[in-house]
Protein backbone atom coordinates (compact mmCIF):
# COMPACT_ATOMS: atom_id res chain seq x y z
CA UNK A 1 0.00 0.00 0.00
CA UNK A 2 2.92 2.24 1.14
CA UNK A 3 4.53 1.61 -2.33
CA UNK A 4 0.94 2.36 -4.36
CA UNK A 5 0.68 5.95 -2.76
CA UNK A 6 4.08 6.88 -2.91
CA UNK A 7 3.79 5.84 -6.94
CA UNK A 8 0.98 8.22 -7.26
CA UNK A 9 2.21 10.74 -5.47
CA UNK A 10 5.43 10.42 -8.07
CA UNK A 11 2.51 10.50 -10.85
CA UNK A 12 0.82 13.54 -9.73
CA UNK A 13 4.20 15.93 -9.08
CA UNK A 14 5.18 14.79 -12.47
CA UNK A 15 2.07 16.47 -13.58
CA UNK A 16 3.46 19.61 -12.60
CA UNK A 17 6.32 19.22 -14.20
CA UNK A 18 5.03 21.73 -16.67
CA UNK A 19 4.97 24.77 -14.32
CA UNK A 20 8.11 23.68 -12.66
CA UNK A 21 9.54 24.27 -16.44
CA UNK A 22 7.54 27.09 -17.49
CA UNK A 23 9.15 29.61 -15.00
CA UNK A 24 6.83 30.43 -13.24
CA UNK A 25 7.24 34.07 -10.60
CA UNK A 26 9.26 33.84 -8.04
CA UNK A 27 11.29 30.42 -9.23
CA UNK A 28 14.37 32.21 -9.14
CA UNK A 29 15.62 34.96 -6.09
CA UNK A 30 19.12 36.33 -7.52
CA UNK A 31 20.57 38.13 -10.03
CA UNK A 32 21.77 41.38 -11.36
CA UNK A 33 19.77 44.15 -9.97
CA UNK A 34 18.07 45.01 -12.70
CA UNK A 35 17.03 41.24 -14.04
CA UNK A 36 16.14 42.18 -17.31
CA UNK A 37 19.03 44.79 -18.18
CA UNK A 38 21.05 41.66 -19.81
CA UNK A 39 18.29 40.47 -22.19
CA UNK A 40 17.40 44.13 -22.92
CA UNK A 41 21.23 44.47 -24.28
CA UNK A 42 20.36 40.75 -25.81
CA UNK A 43 22.69 38.55 -24.33
CA UNK A 44 22.36 35.01 -23.19
CA UNK A 45 24.95 34.67 -21.02
CA UNK A 46 23.30 33.89 -18.02
CA UNK A 47 21.20 31.36 -19.86
CA UNK A 48 24.54 29.84 -20.56
CA UNK A 49 24.83 30.00 -17.19
CA UNK A 50 22.39 28.79 -15.81
CA UNK A 51 22.59 25.52 -18.04
CA UNK A 52 25.78 25.03 -16.37
CA UNK A 53 24.96 25.50 -12.97
CA UNK A 54 22.27 22.73 -13.34
CA UNK A 55 25.10 21.04 -14.68
CA UNK A 56 27.23 21.55 -11.65
CA UNK A 57 24.35 20.44 -9.81
CA UNK A 58 24.12 16.58 -11.36
CA UNK A 59 21.84 17.12 -14.30
CA UNK A 60 24.24 14.99 -16.82
CA UNK A 61 23.88 17.27 -20.06
CA UNK A 62 21.41 19.89 -21.52
CA UNK A 63 21.13 21.44 -25.08
CA UNK A 64 19.04 24.38 -26.20
CA UNK A 65 18.21 27.48 -28.93
CA UNK A 66 17.04 30.87 -28.30
CA UNK A 67 15.54 32.64 -31.07
CA UNK A 68 14.90 36.66 -30.90
CA UNK A 69 15.00 39.57 -33.50
CA UNK A 70 18.66 38.80 -33.78
CA UNK A 71 18.66 35.57 -34.59
CA UNK A 72 19.58 32.48 -33.05
CA UNK A 73 21.61 31.18 -30.25
CA UNK A 74 22.29 28.10 -29.37
CA UNK A 75 23.82 26.90 -25.86
CA UNK A 76 25.14 23.26 -24.23
CA UNK A 77 26.50 22.43 -21.20
CA UNK A 78 27.51 18.85 -19.75
CA UNK A 79 27.80 15.52 -21.17
CA UNK A 80 24.96 13.50 -23.41
CA UNK A 81 26.97 10.06 -23.16
CA UNK A 82 27.87 8.73 -19.35
CA UNK A 83 29.78 5.72 -20.53
CA UNK A 84 31.71 7.77 -23.49
CA UNK A 85 32.01 11.18 -22.06
CA UNK A 86 30.62 12.92 -25.05
CA UNK A 87 29.51 16.12 -24.78
CA UNK A 88 25.80 17.03 -25.11
CA UNK A 89 25.56 18.28 -28.90
CA UNK A 90 23.71 21.24 -30.18
CA UNK A 91 21.64 19.44 -32.94
CA UNK A 92 20.39 16.96 -30.62
CA UNK A 93 17.68 14.96 -31.16
CA UNK A 94 14.98 14.05 -28.13
CA UNK A 95 11.83 12.96 -27.09
CA UNK A 96 9.79 16.10 -26.36
CA UNK A 97 7.28 14.07 -24.38
CA UNK A 98 4.01 16.23 -23.54
CA UNK A 99 5.00 18.89 -26.02
CA UNK A 100 3.08 17.02 -28.57
CA UNK A 101 0.02 17.75 -27.12
CA UNK A 102 0.39 21.27 -28.74
CA UNK A 103 0.82 19.62 -32.15
CA UNK A 104 -1.98 17.54 -31.54
CA UNK A 105 -4.22 20.64 -30.68
CA UNK A 106 -2.94 22.43 -33.90
CA UNK A 107 -4.13 19.67 -35.73
CA UNK A 108 -7.48 19.71 -34.29
CA UNK A 109 -7.99 23.64 -34.47
CA UNK A 110 -7.28 23.17 -38.62
CA UNK A 111 -10.01 20.53 -38.48
CA UNK A 112 -12.31 22.94 -36.91
CA UNK A 113 -11.30 26.02 -39.50
CA UNK A 114 -11.72 23.62 -42.26
CA UNK A 115 -15.71 22.76 -40.82
CA UNK A 116 -14.68 18.63 -40.23
CA UNK A 117 -15.32 18.79 -36.42
CA UNK A 118 -16.63 21.60 -33.47
CA UNK A 119 -15.00 22.08 -30.46
CA UNK A 120 -17.49 21.70 -28.32
CA UNK A 121 -19.10 18.28 -30.30
CA UNK A 122 -19.20 15.84 -27.97
CA UNK A 123 -16.28 13.15 -27.81
CA UNK A 124 -19.17 10.41 -28.14
CA UNK A 125 -20.11 11.94 -31.91
CA UNK A 126 -16.83 11.06 -33.56
CA UNK A 127 -15.83 8.12 -31.02
CA UNK A 128 -19.09 6.74 -30.55
CA UNK A 129 -19.61 4.05 -27.13
CA UNK A 130 -15.83 4.31 -26.54
CA UNK A 131 -16.05 6.54 -23.31
CA UNK A 132 -18.02 4.39 -21.17
CA UNK A 133 -18.02 3.15 -17.43
CA UNK A 134 -17.49 3.49 -13.86
CA UNK A 135 -19.05 7.21 -14.53
CA UNK A 136 -17.29 8.08 -17.85
CA UNK A 137 -19.46 9.41 -20.42
CA UNK A 138 -18.22 10.35 -23.82
CA UNK A 139 -21.70 11.97 -24.39
CA UNK A 140 -21.23 14.51 -21.89
CA UNK A 141 -17.90 15.61 -22.76
CA UNK A 142 -16.69 17.69 -25.66
CA UNK A 143 -13.22 17.97 -27.70
CA UNK A 144 -12.56 21.38 -26.29
CA UNK A 145 -12.64 19.84 -22.65
CA UNK A 146 -10.24 17.00 -23.80
CA UNK A 147 -7.81 19.93 -24.81
CA UNK A 148 -7.91 21.96 -21.53
CA UNK A 149 -7.98 18.61 -19.11
CA UNK A 150 -11.44 19.72 -18.19
CA UNK A 151 -13.12 16.38 -19.04
CA UNK A 152 -12.46 14.75 -15.84
CA UNK A 153 -11.17 11.34 -17.69
CA UNK A 154 -8.60 9.20 -15.59
CA UNK A 155 -5.22 9.66 -16.02
CA UNK A 156 -3.96 6.21 -17.32
CA UNK A 157 -1.00 7.24 -15.78
CA UNK A 158 -1.71 7.45 -12.30
CA UNK A 159 -3.35 3.93 -12.56
CA UNK A 160 -0.60 1.82 -9.75
CA UNK A 161 -0.56 -1.54 -12.20
CA UNK A 162 0.38 0.60 -15.03
CA UNK A 163 2.99 2.43 -13.69
CA UNK A 164 4.44 -0.80 -12.15
CA UNK A 165 4.77 -2.14 -15.11
CA UNK A 166 5.80 0.78 -17.51
CA UNK A 167 7.38 3.84 -15.53
CA UNK A 168 9.06 2.10 -12.88
CA UNK A 169 12.21 -1.07 -12.39
CA UNK A 170 11.80 -3.72 -12.73
CA UNK A 171 8.62 -3.36 -15.17
CA UNK A 172 10.34 -0.81 -17.34
CA UNK A 173 13.10 -2.68 -17.88
CA UNK A 174 10.95 -6.12 -18.66
CA UNK A 175 8.29 -3.97 -20.89
CA UNK A 176 10.26 -1.20 -22.41
CA UNK A 177 10.12 -2.68 -25.81
CA UNK A 178 6.36 -3.59 -25.43
CA UNK A 179 3.97 -2.06 -28.49
CA UNK A 180 1.04 -0.47 -26.46
CA UNK A 181 -2.26 0.57 -28.41
CA UNK A 182 -3.93 3.67 -27.55
CA UNK A 183 -7.21 1.88 -26.84
CA UNK A 184 -5.03 -0.27 -23.83
CA UNK A 185 -4.69 3.24 -22.75
CA UNK A 186 -8.16 4.16 -22.53
CA UNK A 187 -9.38 1.12 -21.23
CA UNK A 188 -6.52 1.64 -18.30
CA UNK A 189 -8.16 5.06 -17.89
CA UNK A 190 -12.25 3.12 -17.35
CA UNK A 191 -11.39 1.48 -14.81
CA UNK A 192 -11.40 4.11 -12.71
CA UNK A 193 -13.67 6.98 -11.69
CA UNK A 194 -13.00 10.26 -13.44
CA UNK A 195 -11.32 12.72 -11.56
CA UNK A 196 -14.42 14.90 -11.52
CA UNK A 197 -17.71 15.68 -13.78
CA UNK A 198 -16.43 17.32 -17.52
CA UNK A 199 -15.98 21.15 -16.84
CA UNK A 200 -16.18 20.47 -12.90
CA UNK A 201 -12.53 21.19 -12.58
CA UNK A 202 -9.12 20.80 -14.06
CA UNK A 203 -6.62 17.69 -14.28
CA UNK A 204 -4.01 16.71 -16.37
CA UNK A 205 -4.49 13.49 -17.64
CA UNK A 206 -2.97 11.85 -20.60
CA UNK A 207 -5.82 10.24 -21.70
CA UNK A 208 -7.05 13.35 -23.19
CA UNK A 209 -4.50 13.62 -25.48
CA UNK A 210 -5.43 9.92 -26.68
CA UNK A 211 -8.74 10.33 -27.53
CA UNK A 212 -7.40 13.46 -29.46
CA UNK A 213 -4.83 11.25 -31.36
CA UNK A 214 -8.74 8.64 -32.46
CA UNK A 215 -10.40 11.70 -33.00
CA UNK A 216 -7.52 13.11 -35.45
CA UNK A 217 -7.63 9.73 -37.32
CA UNK A 218 -11.41 9.19 -37.35
CA UNK A 219 -12.34 12.75 -38.54
CA UNK A 220 -9.27 12.72 -41.20
CA UNK A 221 -9.25 8.98 -41.95
CA UNK A 222 -5.48 9.01 -41.91
CA UNK A 223 -3.09 8.21 -39.18
CA UNK A 224 -2.16 11.14 -36.18
CA UNK A 225 1.73 10.87 -37.55
CA UNK A 226 0.42 11.78 -41.26
CA UNK A 227 -1.76 14.70 -40.41
CA UNK A 228 0.61 16.08 -38.16
CA UNK A 229 3.54 15.50 -40.60
CA UNK A 230 1.69 16.67 -43.66
CA UNK A 231 0.08 19.81 -41.72
CA UNK A 232 2.89 21.01 -39.63
CA UNK A 233 6.21 19.19 -40.40
CA UNK A 234 6.59 19.37 -44.26
CA UNK A 235 5.28 23.05 -44.66
CA UNK A 236 7.56 24.09 -41.97
CA UNK A 237 10.34 22.15 -42.82
CA UNK A 238 11.06 20.97 -39.50
CA UNK A 239 13.75 18.01 -40.84
CA UNK A 240 14.61 17.01 -37.45
CA UNK A 241 11.07 16.15 -36.29
CA UNK A 242 10.01 12.64 -36.24
CA UNK A 243 6.71 10.60 -35.24
CA UNK A 244 8.43 7.66 -34.17
CA UNK A 245 5.34 4.93 -34.21
CA UNK A 246 6.55 1.75 -32.16
CA UNK A 247 10.04 2.54 -33.05
CA UNK A 248 12.33 2.57 -29.78
CA UNK A 249 14.99 4.21 -31.24
CA UNK A 250 15.82 8.02 -31.64
CA UNK A 251 17.49 9.12 -34.57
CA UNK A 252 21.39 10.69 -34.40
CA UNK A 253 22.86 13.12 -33.51
CA UNK A 254 21.10 12.30 -30.32
CA UNK A 255 22.49 11.73 -26.79
CA UNK A 256 21.63 8.86 -24.08
CA UNK A 257 18.73 9.35 -21.89
CA UNK A 258 19.15 8.61 -17.81
CA UNK A 259 16.87 8.41 -15.31
CA UNK A 260 16.83 7.00 -11.61
CA UNK A 261 13.50 5.09 -12.40
CA UNK A 262 12.27 5.15 -8.68
CA UNK A 263 9.26 6.92 -6.92
CA UNK A 264 11.87 6.84 -4.31
CA UNK A 265 13.79 10.02 -3.14
CA UNK A 266 16.35 8.93 -2.26
CA UNK A 267 17.24 6.13 -4.97
CA UNK A 268 20.35 6.70 -6.50
CA UNK A 269 21.28 4.30 -9.35
CA UNK A 270 20.92 5.39 -12.63
CA UNK A 271 19.40 3.80 -15.87
CA UNK A 272 19.97 4.32 -19.47
CA UNK A 273 16.77 4.30 -20.61
CA UNK A 274 17.48 5.78 -24.42
CA UNK A 275 15.58 3.31 -25.79
CA UNK A 276 11.89 2.13 -25.28
CA UNK A 277 9.02 1.60 -27.38
CA UNK A 278 7.03 5.46 -28.17
CA UNK A 279 3.98 4.16 -29.32
CA UNK A 280 3.82 4.04 -24.73
CA UNK A 281 2.84 7.41 -25.34
CA UNK A 282 1.94 7.86 -28.62
CA UNK A 283 -0.45 11.47 -29.18
CA UNK A 284 -0.01 12.54 -25.71
CA UNK A 285 3.93 12.95 -25.75
CA UNK A 286 5.48 10.43 -28.87
CA UNK A 287 7.17 13.14 -30.94
CA UNK A 288 10.96 13.36 -31.41
CA UNK A 289 12.56 17.07 -32.42
CA UNK A 290 15.28 19.59 -32.11
CA UNK A 291 15.23 22.41 -30.01
CA UNK A 292 15.38 24.87 -33.39
CA UNK A 293 12.27 22.57 -34.98
CA UNK A 294 10.67 23.00 -31.56
CA UNK A 295 11.12 27.08 -31.50
CA UNK A 296 10.40 27.38 -35.62
CA UNK A 297 7.30 25.65 -34.83
CA UNK A 298 6.28 27.58 -31.46
CA UNK A 299 7.41 30.94 -33.83
CA UNK A 300 4.86 29.96 -36.31
CA UNK A 301 2.17 28.82 -34.41
CA UNK A 302 2.40 32.15 -32.29
CA UNK A 303 3.16 34.24 -34.84
CA UNK A 304 -0.71 33.22 -36.50
CA UNK A 305 0.93 30.87 -39.73
CA UNK A 306 -0.93 27.95 -38.48
CA UNK A 307 -4.51 28.39 -37.38
CA UNK A 308 -6.50 31.11 -38.09
CA UNK A 309 -7.21 34.07 -35.76
CA UNK A 310 -10.65 32.55 -34.15
CA UNK A 311 -8.92 29.03 -33.62
CA UNK A 312 -5.60 30.80 -32.25
CA UNK A 313 -7.86 32.57 -29.43
CA UNK A 314 -9.44 29.57 -29.08
CA UNK A 315 -6.28 27.66 -28.05
CA UNK A 316 -4.78 30.75 -25.93
CA UNK A 317 -8.09 30.81 -23.94
CA UNK A 318 -7.73 29.27 -20.75
CA UNK A 319 -8.56 27.66 -17.55
CA UNK A 320 -6.88 27.57 -14.41
CA UNK A 321 -4.62 24.54 -13.85
CA UNK A 322 -5.41 23.71 -10.56
CA UNK A 323 -2.68 23.42 -7.78
CA UNK A 324 -0.48 23.92 -10.55
CA UNK A 325 0.66 27.67 -10.49
CA UNK A 326 0.02 28.30 -14.54
CA UNK A 327 -3.37 28.54 -16.98
CA UNK A 328 -4.34 26.08 -19.39
CA UNK A 329 -5.22 26.94 -22.90
CA UNK A 330 -5.63 23.67 -25.83
CA UNK A 331 -2.35 22.55 -25.66
CA UNK A 332 -0.83 25.69 -24.69
CA UNK A 333 0.13 26.99 -21.54
CA UNK A 334 0.32 30.72 -20.17
CA UNK A 335 2.67 31.42 -16.95
CA UNK A 336 4.37 34.65 -16.16
CA UNK A 337 8.06 34.72 -15.15
CA UNK A 338 9.37 36.25 -12.07
CA UNK A 339 10.15 39.56 -14.27
CA UNK A 340 6.58 40.14 -15.17
CA UNK A 341 7.37 38.55 -18.76
CA UNK A 342 4.32 36.44 -19.95
CA UNK A 343 4.93 33.16 -22.11
CA UNK A 344 3.22 30.97 -24.10
CA UNK A 345 4.57 27.20 -24.54
CA UNK A 346 4.29 23.60 -23.01
CA UNK A 347 6.75 21.26 -21.15
CA UNK A 348 7.43 17.38 -21.48
CA UNK A 349 9.01 15.17 -19.80
CA UNK A 350 9.59 11.40 -20.25
CA UNK A 351 11.94 8.60 -19.74
CA UNK A 352 15.26 10.49 -19.61
CA UNK A 353 14.14 13.92 -20.98
CA UNK A 354 12.61 16.79 -19.49
CA UNK A 355 11.70 19.46 -22.32
CA UNK A 356 10.80 23.40 -22.20
CA UNK A 357 9.56 25.18 -24.88
CA UNK A 358 8.83 29.27 -24.36
CA UNK A 359 8.20 32.01 -26.15
CA UNK A 360 6.68 35.40 -25.95
CA UNK A 361 3.28 36.33 -27.12
CA UNK A 362 4.17 37.50 -30.44
CA UNK A 363 6.44 34.29 -30.92
CA UNK A 364 9.13 36.34 -31.92
CA UNK A 365 11.51 35.23 -28.75
CA UNK A 366 11.32 31.46 -27.93
CA UNK A 367 13.49 29.50 -25.66
CA UNK A 368 13.33 25.98 -25.97
CA UNK A 369 15.42 23.49 -24.41
CA UNK A 370 16.10 19.72 -23.26
CA UNK A 371 17.77 17.98 -19.96
CA UNK A 372 19.30 14.52 -20.42
CA UNK A 373 18.18 13.86 -16.99
CA UNK A 374 14.48 13.71 -15.80
CA UNK A 375 14.80 14.18 -11.63
CA UNK A 376 15.34 17.72 -11.83
CA UNK A 377 12.00 19.16 -11.19
CA UNK A 378 12.28 21.86 -8.85
CA UNK A 379 15.54 23.97 -10.75
CA UNK A 380 14.71 23.28 -14.65
CA UNK A 381 12.98 26.91 -14.69
CA UNK A 382 15.60 28.09 -14.03
CA UNK A 383 17.00 28.09 -17.96
CA UNK A 384 13.48 30.44 -19.21
CA UNK A 385 14.02 32.81 -15.81
CA UNK A 386 17.73 33.17 -17.17
CA UNK A 387 16.81 33.57 -20.76
CA UNK A 388 13.30 35.87 -20.53
CA UNK A 389 14.81 37.81 -17.02
CA UNK A 390 18.68 37.27 -16.87
CA UNK A 391 17.75 36.01 -13.20
CA UNK A 392 20.36 33.40 -12.36
CA UNK A 393 19.62 30.17 -9.61
CA UNK A 394 20.89 30.76 -6.31
CA UNK A 395 21.94 27.47 -6.14
CA UNK A 396 22.91 24.19 -8.20
CA UNK A 397 20.13 21.94 -9.07
CA UNK A 398 19.68 17.49 -8.48
CA UNK A 399 17.75 18.22 -5.20
CA UNK A 400 14.84 17.15 -6.52
CA UNK A 401 12.92 13.74 -5.58
CA UNK A 402 11.74 11.44 -7.42
CA UNK A 403 12.07 10.99 -11.67
CA UNK A 404 9.77 12.53 -13.74
CA UNK A 405 9.53 9.35 -15.94
CA UNK A 406 5.97 10.16 -17.23
CA UNK A 407 5.53 13.59 -16.70
CA UNK A 408 2.62 14.23 -18.62
CA UNK A 409 1.94 16.58 -16.93
CA UNK A 410 2.00 15.83 -16.91
CA UNK A 411 4.17 12.91 -17.98
CA UNK A 412 4.62 15.79 -18.84
CA UNK A 413 4.95 13.79 -20.99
Amino acid sequence: MQTRRRTRRTLVALGLVTATLAGTAGAAQAGPADPGTERRQGGHAATQRAMDSLVAGGVPGITGQARDERGAWTGTSGIGNLKTGAPRGAEDRFRIASVTKTFVATVLLQMESEGRLDLDDTVDRHLPGLVRGNGHDGRLMTVRQLLNHTSGVFNYDEDPAYAEKYHFVPGFLKHRYDTRTPEEAVRVALRHAPHHQPGQGWHYSNTNYVLAGLIIEKVGGRTYEREVRDRIVKPLGLKETTLPGNSSRIPQPSSRAYSKMSPDPAATRIYDVTLNNASQSWADGDIISTAADLNRFFGALLGGKLLAPAQLAAMKTTVAAEGAGFRYGLGLIASTTSCGTNLWGHGGGWYGSLTGVYSTEDGRHGLAYNLNGDWYLDQANAISEAEFCGVEPTRAAGKAGASANVLGAPKNR
